[in-house]
């Protein structure tokens, strides 16, 4: 599986309620889905966000569905081969900060 990073600065709103989920060893992650305005000439783009630690813990707790986000984090772009042979990718960006600018 190959690996691509570029650092990214966004606003957007949340289209669902943030998930707060525990890895195996009690680490806090939160997954946020993040609808952000294209503009004029291109549709709304949805981005998938990765909140860990504390930070995650504290998102459930502030934001809400159709609330305003602003991100600043890593985009990763995943790139495997399923079991059929087939080549895919996804992308989602790892948050170093969560920012509840409506608060």
């Amino acid at each position: 599986m190959q690996e691509i990073k570029e650092y990214e600065i966004f606003m957007g709103r949340l289209g669902n309620e943030p998930e707060l989920k525990y890895t195996a060893n009690q680490k806090a992650l939160c997954e946020l889905s993040v609808a952000v305005d294209g503009g004029a000439s291109v549709n709304t783009i949805w981005r998938k966000v990765i909140v860990w630690g504390k930070q995650a813990e504290k998102c459930p707790l502030y934001l809400k569905k159709g609330y305003k986000v602003f991100i600043e984090g890593i985009e990763e772009v995943k790139e495997y081969t399923n079991s059929k042979g087939e080549h895919k990718s996804y992308k989602l960006v790892v948050a170093n900060l969560v920012g509840f600018p409506s608060l």
